[in-house]
């Protein structure tokens, strides 16, 4: 019997106690006791939310457009000269009439000079012919000359009568050479850049150069271009008179909205699919500048008492475009739309909502019908008038 027993050391007698006292409470805590933890309740999904409003909403078509005059002259001289002198500065407005460029007029003043007294010489002649006819006729009804000479009588006063017309349109051609050497604004506008200078020599309706260059600023035009698929709809606009069309330069913040649809091609380009229009703009303050890139808007109409959400709140769904509803005890539900159109930021919808519902635009991904969501609001949704990309 004392074989059996194993005597253990003094320190491994005192460590026994100690462990089991380690042990004994971590094994309560496994329990149902107070200490046990209590099972984690609903999660709440944070999202973001906005408000569907109900409002008239333009149906718009975007595009970017160029700014162009409406009328642009490139001035030459339509005589060959010299120039003498300059009437306006770069940069000047002109109105139609106005003295641009004054050309050395003396070699003009001489041909003028040298065609009336051309003129006054064949008068002359044409008198002295005229005279001579006259006496002569007596001489005929007397059979005192012979035919001949009479008919030759005949034709000398027709030729130089006809020689008189020809130097009458050479002074006139003359005095209009003269009037050229004067060159006046053909329009209203502003000038531009001066090519030529005093003492150069310019010559008639020179191909490679102008003078100076004059663009028509008030009023003034867009062009741009539209889808094809737009233009039954742009056409019943400018027939219904409703085409309001607007530009924006974003970089100057320049808007106009009083741009009126003047022009629409004949023709679809068959490269782009796409169509040519024109508006025209007052401009009375020449805001806008040839040449200047903007984008632009045509109004073709307007959907009253439309439903709007931002588009951030539609999602696509196995039965088609749906919205995550918020009910009044924050929890959500799912709703089956029917989408009418985009318009920019917002999208118009036909069936499934109503005015005044709140609709979650972000979270959409951790949501479930019945989920409890914590709202963040958006700003207001902006009209959509003040959207900028609307396609009908």
């Amino acid at each position: 019997m004392i074989k059996n027993n194993v005597r253990l050391p003094l320190t491994a007698w005192i460590a026994l106690p100690l462990a089991a006292a380690l042990i004994a409470p971590a094994g309560c805590t496994r329990g149902g006791g107070a200490g046990a933890t209590k099972a984690a309740g609903p999660q709440t999904v944070p999202v973001q939310v906005a408000v569907a409003v109900q409002q008239d909403v333009p149906r718009l078509v975007e595009s970017v457009g160029a700014v162009q005059a409406l009328r642009s002259v490139a001035v030459k001289s339509q005589v060959d000269g010299m120039i003498a002198e300059i009437h306006f500065r770069e940069g000047d407005g002109v109105k139609a009439g106005d003295p641009l460029v004054s050309l050395d007029r003396r070699p003009f003043e001489n041909s003028v000079r040298i065609a009336r007294a051309d003129l006054a010489n064949a008068r002359a002649e044409a008198a002295k012919a005229e005279a001579d006819l006259e006496r002569y006729k007596h001489l005929d009804q007397q059979d005192a000359i012979s035919k001949e000479q009479f008919a030759q009588l005949t034709t000398k006063g027709e030729t130089t009568r006809a020689l008189v017309q020809a130097k009458e349109a050479a002074v006139a051609n003359a005095e209009l050479q003269l009037g050229y050497a004067q060159i006046r604004a053909p329009i209203a506008g502003r000038t531009g850049q001066l090519i030529l200078h005093e003492g150069a020599l310019v010559k008639a309706n020179d191909a490679n150069q102008s003078i100076v260059t004059i663009n028509q600023l008030s009023p003034i035009a867009a062009a741009y271009a539209v889808p094809e698929r737009a233009l039954g709809e742009i056409r019943a606009a400018v027939l219904a008179g409703n085409a309001v069309v607007t530009v924006v330069d974003r970089a100057s913040g320049i808007v106009r909205t009083d741009g009126k649809l003047t022009f629409v091609d004949n023709s679809v380009d068959p490269t782009s699919g796409t169509i040519t229009l024109k508006a025209t703009f007052e401009n009375a303050d020449h805001a806008l500048w040839p040449g200047q890139f903007v984008q632009v808007q045509t109004q073709l109409g307007l959907d009253r008492g439309a439903i709007v959400v931002p588009t951030a709140a539609v999602q696509t769904g196995r039965s088609g475009p749906q919205i995550f509803v918020v009910k009044t005890d924050q929890t959500v539900d799912i709703r089956l739309v029917k989408v009418l159109r985009p318009a920019g930021d917002v999208s118009l919808i036909g069936e499934g909502l109503r005015a005044g519902e709140t609709v979650v635009t972000d979270g959409q991904l951790q949501l479930v019908p019945g989920a409890k969501v914590e709202s963040r609001s958006l700003t207001a949704v902006a009209p959509a008038g003040e959207k900028t990309a609307a396609a009908p």
